[in-house]
């Protein structure tokens, strides 16, 4: 059956019951209808949060259809309620561009999913829209400024970085221009779109604490310049306090259900190679408040969501993660040794092996963190034994721990073995987790140590709009922001076709955008694009509904 067809096979319970396991009562919850859910945030309860294990799923570099680490998360938790561990897995919210792209949907697969499906993957509870119309709303307010005789800053618009978004793959909004029509329908200039995910407000909302802290991170949004040079930021337009209304609601954590029934939340969803990668601060501490183990995922490969989820959030938020699973297929590592796409399904040992040095670089960045690490085996009904075996005498001749998880067949059950070396690992482990880098460093140094020490780089070169950029961060005083490095997530490098486990390369920072609302730079590297396009025959062509309502076509 497909993901779809196994999801309508399950009687949901309703999300009433689902937040009494969860420890909040009904009465506290603002339901979404049935079997969806916003929990409150007065119920974060910070005294608890040392007591939950936090434990991060990643992955290696992928093949353009993902590895699993949804599904890996999802399944980890049900294991771990099967064995008495109060669990609940933290997930970041899917974005339409990906449901109707290439990839599909993110809750999960086969019976490691969460639910209602349909609901999650398309509109859920209004968050994207309301993050959407708070960016737009801005960008609405520059355009008036500008526009405007008796309330104008002087913004030069030429300075101006501020796009709008929209939540899909939509590349023929890269580059437009705004204000045509006359003198009563604004200033012309160009300007664009990105993704939603990739929206600094998307990034607000996944690092604010609380509802004050939303909002004063949102004032922080740096706009542009004066035509005297003088800094705007979207408080000198005062825009922050009708912004914040209009996320009212989206910056509380959503709840629902795992298959198996055990309590599930999602919230936030920015990119890895384009954003922070990881679900909400707020979401994270919620479950850690009624949970002896929290699992959560971080976008793409370890070498994107997961430093991102060190360096960034587990430094904002003072968060401590007990382990890390790392995501690993046949195929993947098959792929990265030279296998063609069409053909990841014969086995094929040789460009396994050659493969393999992918999977060895990202154990030794997860030993950078000082965090121990689990490979976890998603399992496909193609792997073949020798395969299978051939890395797991690697995993045992290199002391590191190793299970295979057969979650989409088997969902908790099948991820028993991983479930049990997880417990291991994160109650013996006493240390606390070692961030890459001091947010104090200067700017240059911390992308290179990055670039360096997780990508493997010889080198860092910058365009000059980028060393122009180091100028106006340093003019600013935004040089102890930490960094959000924009890559490929192909390739350990900013080059998607260098595949397996390059060396000697050079990273190429083009462009630094400051999201000082967010509170970190981000260097864009390569033809990484915060506006993707759809592929020639995407996943929407195969997504329909009946007269009955049904949805078809959705994974």
């Amino acid at each position: 059956m497909t993901d779809l067809q196994i999801a309508k096979t399950i009687t949901l319970k309703p999300i009433s019951s689902i937040a009494e396991k969860f420890g909040i009562a009904p009465d506290d919850i603002e339901m979404y209808g049935k079997y969806k859910a916003k929990l409150p945030l007065k119920a974060i309860n910070s005294e608890k949060l040392n007591e939950s294990h936090l434990i991060l799923v990643s992955a290696i570099s992928p093949t353009p259809a993902g590895e699993g680490k949804t599904t890996m998360s999802i399944g980890l938790s049900e294991a771990l309620n099967q064995l008495q561990k109060k669990t609940t897995v933290v997930l970041r919210e899917p974005s339409l561009g990906p449901v109707f792209g290439i990839k599909g949907g993110a809750t999960g697969g086969g019976y490691a999913q969460v639910l209602p499906m349909e609901d999650i993957n398309l509109h859920f509870t209004g968050d994207f829209a309301a993050i959407e119309k708070a960016h737009n709303l801005l960008a609405a307010i520059i355009d008036n400024n500008i526009q405007s005789k008796s309330n104008s800053l002087q913004l030069d618009p030429r300075t101006i970085g501020w796009k709008r978004v929209v939540d899909l793959n939509d590349r023929a909004l890269r580059h437009v221009i705004v204000g045509l029509g006359g003198t009563t329908s604004g200033v012309p200039r160009e300007t664009g779109f990105d993704i939603t995910a990739a929206s600094e407000i998307m990034a607000i909302l996944c690092l604010a604490e609380n509802l004050m802290d939303l909002k004063k991170r949102l004032g922080n949004i740096f706009i542009g310049y004066t035509y005297n040079k003088q800094p705007i930021y979207a408080k000198d337009l005062k825009a922050e306090g009708a912004m914040t209304a209009l996320l009212k609601d989206a910056i509380k954590p959503n709840l629902v259900q795992t298959i198996e029934g055990n309590p599930a939340i999602i919230h936030g969803g920015p990119f890895a190679n384009i954003a922070q990668g990881t679900n909400s601060v707020i979401a994270t501490k919620m479950a850690m408040s009624f949970s002896e183990y929290t699992v959560t995922e971080a976008g793409f490969g370890f070498d994107l969501g997961a430093e991102k989820f060190f360096d960034i959030k587990c430094q904002s938020a003072n968060l401590n993660p007990k382990a890390v699973v790392l995501t690993t297929t046949i195929r993947a590592l098959k792929y990265h040794g030279g296998a063609e796409l069409n053909n990841l399904t014969t086995p094929d040992l040789i460009a396994l092996k050659q493969g393999l040095p992918n999977l060895e670089k990202h154990l030794e960045n997860i030993a950078k963190f000082n965090v121990p690490p689990i490979i976890a085996i998603n399992k496909f009904s193609s792997d073949s034994e020798e395969e299978i075996q051939f890395i797991i005498d690697f995993a045992n001749s290199n002391n590191i721990k190793i299970a295979i998880a057969d979650i989409w067949a088997h969902g908790g059950k099948g991820a028993i073995d991983l479930a049990q070396k997880v417990i291991q690992s994160a109650e013996a482990n006493t240390t606390h987790f070692t961030s890459l880098y001091n947010w104090n460093e200067d700017v240059k140094a911390k992308i290179e140590t990055i670039a360096k020490e997780i990508y493997g780089a010889e080198y860092v070169d910058y365009t000059s709009r980028a060393k122009t950029q180091l100028n106006k961060i340093s003019d600013l005083g935004l040089e102890q922001l930490p960094v959000c490095i924009a890559k490929t997530q192909k390739s350990l490098s900013d080059n998607p076709k260098l595949l397996g486990r390059p060396k000697d390369f050079i990273i190429t920072v083009r462009d630094i955008e400051i999201a000082a609302g967010a509170g970190f730079l981000i260097p864009i590297t390569g033809d990484i694009m915060r506006m993707p396009g759809l592929p020639a025959h995407p996943s929407s062509e195969g997504i329909d509904i009946n007269e009955e309502g049904e949805i078809t076509g959705l994974f």
